[in-house]
């Protein structure tokens, strides 16, 4: 199933919101769409190129897509639990799991754990 354009501007538009909000390391986001499928790739400060962060799934809303991290050990990626302990979540989260992960910042898990408890 291919993304909508509406789902394609929503899920671009939280990324960037969500990386102007936290994400300061992170210079840029690039998203490409293949099939159902958004991949992103972030332009960090201290790394040369772009560097592939996640894939996300497109379910049939714009809110809650599949999250499957990039593993560089194997060039691949790979269905994960965020977080929540859930398959699937808001782009953002997606974003704060693969940043928490690659910009070595683990308070962004607890962050977000401690916004789904209350």
């Amino acid at each position: 199933m291919a993304i909508p354009d509406g789902a394609r501007r929503a899920v671009s538009s939280q990324l960037e919101d969500r990386r102007q909000q936290r994400w300061s390391d992170l210079r840029d986001l690039q998203i490409r769409y293949r099939g159902s499928f958004a991949y992103i790739t972030g332009v960090i400060s201290d790394y040369h190129g772009a560097m592939p962060l996640f894939r996300l799934r497109y379910l049939g809303t714009p809110h809650l897509w599949g999250f499957a991290i990039y593993l560089a050990s194997s060039d691949r990626y790979e269905d994960s639990f965020l977080p929540t302990g859930s398959f699937t979540g808001t782009p953002a989260e997606a974003l704060d799991c693969a940043c928490g992960l690659y910009l070595n910042d683990i308070t962004a898990w607890t962050e977000t754990n401690s916004r789904e408890n209350f």
